[in-house]
């Protein structure tokens, strides 16, 4: 809608000036290089001839131009001279529309006080005049939009909700407004986990921009995107995302700025790499195009995505120079958040020191100030954390309590850091009560929170909100609780992602009804809270298509949402349960709290607590050392070598017995059930001990596999994949040995036809190659004959064979995230309800496994289990051979079946 006109008179100069200077705003959404030549015609013909409503107008327009063109402190200074005019001509209802500019400005500046400032004295001059001009109901709408979004990026999310809601009921069909204030209320609805009502949303907000400009058409694209790559339908967020890419190519955006979304995406993902690359061009292409606003962002994107992947002096770096840009720019919000990257990469270095203290004190007053709660919240956490390695307790626990203040009015994730600040305070204190007090809220707001994501990963990544409450508590219940109780924690804060079942009502491209704007549920419903806002998820974005390597992740129908009945939330297994169920093997589960390991372990007489020491750092030194000598023993390249890397074997696994097993003084024979933490899921856990053992994610996890019986005699299902040295002799042997078994050769094994046997089969046997992705394992995958398929292929599409054998390199080796989470084929496998898998944590020798996969299907076929099968099978190998001695360590059995 345009502002209205004083005077009709076309004939007259003055009026037609006038008329030309309120076009403007509609001149540049079409062409803003011409726009920019008429503003200044009308803005040198208004001086001349004294027309300072024209004037006004012209300088907004100019101050818009200079906006888009990333240049917002001309902005704020041509807006200044209108907002002078205005008021000297009295103009009053024309000074709230620059106002209302000049407020959007100083929120793109980062200087969110005085935006608010404005946009209030706006607001009020425009409910004052509205009801005699109507034309001021757009300015309304746009300035209770921009305070949404000043509340959104606060982490006011309920404030922003409502403003969002009402300006949907207020605006016309089809208008901007609308479709800017849907988009929205979409980002807030992801971050509260409503992900039906946000597709929602982003739908309509998607149908009214494809009738407007291509700069607005990417917004709704990029949100749709992202509901789509959070609920696990990447092949429709990779389409939408492409979708936004060409918007904004149509609309003239950075490319940079495209190259910043992509790499947020891919951070989403968990996939580090590709988002580390995605930054580095972002800075490539804003660099060749003079920098501006966005470089800041970049710059600040990528050295989180650098202290994600371990870089943390590239990190630091790269902080240092936003700091430093923002500084220029005068964003005091984009420079404090660049100042705690940079402190977090310097105190995680072992380099942070006092004058590193005082910047983030400063930083969190002004943030505080600012009203940017979460941010400042996080300062404060960042200040406490430091002060209290530098031996300052008393101003930590400033800092702490201050954040812990700060964080009660924030969404989910915010609140869990203040929990983690008063946890942290109340250690610092000495008291006890407080500590456990604080943990055990935070991780029932967490385990809530948890419930309603839509996929594994999510829940994992969520988890680790509350890793350090998880530790803080072990520590207090390791020092004054029972054993039980200990074991009771443990099981808490672990292994949760894998036993959370949500229903995925919608798949992809299925329909979902329009919301309708005038129905506005209460905003009461907002106080359930939230996952923490995307970062940059309000301002304009622009993303990137995805490269072919992505791609081909997701050509398969494979992707689709999630649709099993809700469960229980986090189950956390009793010991009388645990006891019955084990059935005469002993429970070992691990746990850590600083470097300090301690296992709890139950056999049929009693459990008991065992102190491992503070041994954590060097037991994950050792395990490094023994993974790579492992790997020199596949392929050695003499026999000199083959033999240091044995000893080197050799010596790494006594002192990982020594450490992790000889203190629990059980009987060498005795047969294990073992719940690894953090790294020690990727441990060769069957070179430990001499009995049988079995693997599990979690005591609760392994009491799932034990409850899922045999059924009726199901198929044998055995598979080949292309391209490995043996694997269709393998195959083939192993028929022999299983009457009337199901074989797909190498060139049969496509997808679609695995997919299908295998989830029909009581025992499935998989020899393929292996690609393991650390990052996120649910990107890795074992390679058919179409082509690789990945864990979140496998796990989406509900295969669950009673049992699996997985003969291919780095197929059991699962990833622990923060939060004592375990990701990969193994977990997503006896997450959907196999009960018993077979795997090795590294590479294996192809041609030299399958006589331990022979041993291994002799007693299945026998009816053995598989820790049993794989402890008699790994008993005749031959460990004098290097290939021998790999095959020994690395396979491990998983669950109870």
């Amino acid at each position: 809608m345009q502002p209205p006109a004083s005077s009709s008179s076309a004939d007259d100069p003055r009026a037609a000036l006038l008329a030309e200077a309120r076009r403007l705003e509609s001149a540049i959404d079409a062409d803003p290089v011409e726009a920019r030549r008429r503003a200044t015609d009308v803005v040198a013909d208004a001086r001349r001839t004294g027309q300072r409503e024209a004037l006004v107008w012209g300088l907004r327009a100019l101050a818009v131009v200079s906006r888009l063109e990333g240049d917002p402190a001309a902005a704020v200074r041509l807006l200044d001279d209108a907002l002078t005019v205005a008021r000297r001509a009295r103009l009053t209802t024309l000074g709230a529309w620059v106002l209302a500019s000049r407020s959007a400005t100083q929120l793109e500046l980062g200087r969110t006080a005085r935006a608010r400032a404005d946009a209030a004295v706006a607001l009020r001059v425009v409910e004052e005049h509205r009801a005699a001009d109507p034309a001021l109901d757009d300015l309304h709408s746009r300035i209770h939009l921009q305070l949404g979004v000043m509340d959104h990026n606060a982490g006011r999310l309920v404030e922003a909700e409502a403003r969002y809601r009402a300006v949907a009921r207020e605006v016309p069909p089809g208008s901007p407004n609308l479709v800017r204030a849907a988009n929205n209320l979409a980002l807030v609805l992801v971050a509260r986990t409503e992900y039906g009502e946000a597709l929602r949303w982003a739908e309509l907000a998607v149908e009214g921009a494809t009738r407007l400009g291509p700069g607005l058409r990417s917004w709704p694209y990029l949100t749709r995107a992202l509901i789509e790559v959070q609920t696990g339908r990447l092949a429709d967020g990779l389409r939408d995302l492409e979708r936004a890419a060409r918007a904004s190519q149509e609309a003239g955006q950075s490319s940079g700025e495209y190259y910043v979304e992509y790499a947020e995406t891919m951070r989403e993902l968990r996939l580090l790499p590709e988002a580390a690359a995605a930054d580095a061009r972002a800075l490539e292409e804003l660099a060749a195009a003079g920098g501006g606003l966005v470089e800041v962002d970049a710059l600040i994107a990528s050295a989180q995505t650098l202290l994600l992947l371990g870089d943390v002096a590239t990190a630091v770096e790269q902080a240092g120079r936003a700091r430093a840009l923002a500084r220029a720019q005068r964003r005091p919000g984009a420079h404090d958040r660049a100042v705690l990257i940079a402190v977090r990469g310097r105190a995680r270095a072992g380099l942070a020191g006092a004058t590193d203290l005082a910047a983030v004190r400063r930083a969190a007053a002004r943030l505080e100030r600012s009203g940017e709660l979460g941010a400042a919240a996080d300062a404060h956490l960042e200040g406490g954390r430091l002060a209290a390695s530098l031996g300052m307790p008393r101003r930590a626990v400033r800092h702490l309590s201050a954040a812990a203040d700060l964080a009660r009015r924030g969404p989910l994730s915010v609140r869990l850091r203040g929990r983690l600040a008063a946890a942290l305070a109340g250690r610092l204190r000495g008291a006890d009560g407080d500590v456990l007090g604080e943990c055990r809220a935070g991780l029932r707001d967490l385990a809530r929170h948890r419930d309603t994501l839509p996929t594994m990963e999510l829940r994992a990544l969520a988890s680790g909100h509350g890793a350090q409450l998880g530790e803080l508590g072990l520590e207090v219940v390791v020092r004054a609780a029972t054993p039980a109780a200990v074991l009771r924690w443990m099981e808490q804060t672990r292994a949760a992602a894998l036993q959370v079942r949500v229903p995925g009502a919608e798949t992809a491209g299925s329909p979902t009804p329009e919301p309708d704007p005038a129905r506005a549920p209460g905003v009461g419903e907002a106080a359930r809270s939230a996952a923490p806002v995307p970062s940059g998820a309000v301002r304009q974005r622009a993303v990137i298509v995805a490269d072919d390597e992505l791609a081909a992740h997701t050509r398969r129908s494979a992707w689709l949402e999630e649709v099993a009945a809700r469960g229980a939330s986090t189950r956390v297994a009793g010991v009388t349960a645990v006891r019955t169920a084990l059935a005469g093997r002993v429970l070992v589960e691990y746990g850590r709290y600083g470097d300090t390991l301690v296992a709890v372990v139950v056999d049929g007489a009693r459990v008991r607590v065992v102190d491992l020491g503070e041994v954590a750092d060097e037991v994950a030194g050792t395990l490094r050392a023994l993974v790579f000598a492992l790997r020199r023993m596949v392929d050695p390249s003499s026999s000199a070598a083959a033999e240091a890397a044995r000893a080197s074997a050799d010596l790494r696994i006594a002192r990982l017995r020594a450490a992790l097993v000889a203190p629990l003084g059980l009987r060498d024979d005795v047969e294990l059930v073992v719940v690894p933490v953090g790294v020690l899921h990727g441990a060769p856990w069957s070179a430990l001990h001499d009995g049988p053992m079995a693997l599990a994610p979690s005591a609760a996890a392994w009491l799932r596999t034990a409850e899922r019986a045999a059924g009726p005699a199901g198929p044998v299902v055995l598979v080949a994949g292309p391209d490995l040295r043996g694997a269709q002799d393998e195959v083939e042997a192993l028929r022999a040995l299983h009457a009337q078994a199901r074989v797909l050769g190498a060139a049969d094994s496509h997808a679609g036809s695995v997919l299908a046997a295998v989830a029909e089969a009581d025992l499935a046997h998989l020899a393929c190659h292996g690609t393991l992705r650390s990052d996120n394992p649910m990107f890795s995958a074992v390679v058919l004959a179409d082509g690789p398929v990945t864990v979140q292929e496998l796990h989406r599409s509900g295969v669950a064979p009673r049992r699996l054998v997985l003969a291919s390199c780095h197929s059991g080796a699962d990833v622990a995230y923060e939060g004592d989470e375990v990701l990969g084929l193994v977990s997503a496998m006896l997450a959907r309800g196999t009960a018993g898998v077979v795997a090795s944590i590294a590479a294996v020798p192809d041609v030299e496994v399958v006589d331990l996969m022979l041993a291994l299907h002799r007693r299945l076929a026998a009816g053995q289990t598989m820790a049993r099968a794989l402890h008699g099978a790994r008993g005749e190998i031959d460990r004098d051979t290097p290939a021998g001695f790999v095959n020994w360590c690395t396979f491990s059995a998983h669950g109870a079946a």
